[in-house]
């Protein structure tokens, strides 16, 4: 009897996965269908598939002619590829030193770990732009600056999260084998990155895909500081196309084609590193 409750549970709880992922899939894969239909055809038969007379490239024509994509990827890439890296390397550290280190104040800056993850951006964007803006990085004719003024707040909103999951996971990771390594003269350094650091991974590349993706889609932080077509991002460019196009559809579907499944697919090929990242040290035995 126990056994054929667990199955029925079981079968009801992945029919109510399998219709919530229905509603994020099924808009998808309409955007994309008709991304490959003109504007008479999307408005007569939009849930057909682009088959035959229906198919068209002209809305990626479009949108390729019209609009500097590629630069938008660049800096997109630039500005997420940059805070990942920043938020591996300082988060780790961080983690390391919050897991195996007791100094005064180790509480209290615990408790602030996780109250910075109640805070959200937009309580704490004026000071910062008025800090940056006062160490001349806000609005100037340097791309790279520019890129830099959303790399610094972006990096510092991802660490509270970072450090928590990773001080998780170094909690499981046994002591014996950092003793062992200090009895044979590696110090902390060489300890964090040839014990610690390989051990991780899985972790790792948790934190980095999430401040890879939180980046790569945060409008808000860009649209104060990306003021000017070169420095815009994939985010803001599509944004504009938005606004610029209207009830063109066909544009639209073909703009969030181009900015959504890209980072789909990088994120279908490395959903088993974030499903382990975020399970590993949750059960310690």
């Amino acid at each position: 009897m126990k056994e054929k409750k667990t199955k029925k549970s079981t079968v009801i709880l992945y029919i109510i996965l399998t219709l919530w992922s229905l509603t994020t899939i099924v808009p998808l894969a309409w955007s994309v269908m008709n991304s490959f239909k003109d504007k008479k055809a999307i408005y007569n038969n939009s849930f057909s598939l682009p088959i035959g007379h229906l198919f068209s490239l002209d809305n990626y024509r479009n949108i390729f002619e019209n609009y500097d994509i590629l630069k938008a990827y660049r800096n997109s890439f630039i500005i997420s590829g940059a805070v990942a890296i920043l938020v591996i390397l300082l988060a780790g550290m961080a983690a390391y030193i919050m897991t195996r280190y007791n100094f005064r104040g180790k509480r209290v800056l615990s408790i602030l770990l996780y109250a910075g993850m109640m805070f959200p951006v937009y309580s704490t964007i004026i000071p910062v732009m008025r800090m940056q803006s006062s160490w001349g990085i806000v609005n100037t004719e340097h791309v790279g600056l520019n890129l830099l003024s959303v790399i610094l707040p972006q990096v510092a909103g991802n660490m509270s999260f970072a450090i928590i999951v990773l001080s998780n996971y170094f909690e499981s990771v046994p002591m014996e084998l950092e003793e062992a390594a200090y009895i044979e003269g590696c110090g902390m350094f060489r300890n964090y990155f040839n014990v610690v650091v390989p051990l991780s991974k899985s972790s790792f590349a948790t934190v980095g895909i999430f401040a890879f993706l939180w980046s790569y889609n945060d409008l808000f932080t860009q649209m104060f500081f990306l003021r000017t077509k070169d420095n815009w991002a994939i985010t803001i460019l599509l944004n504009n196309i938005a606004s610029k196009e209207g009830v063109n559809y066909g544009a639209l579907f073909s703009s969030v084609t181009l900015i959504v499944v890209p980072v789909l697919l990088v994120y279908i090929a490395l959903q088993k590193y974030i499903i382990k990242g975020m399970t590993a040290g949750a059960v310690k035995g």
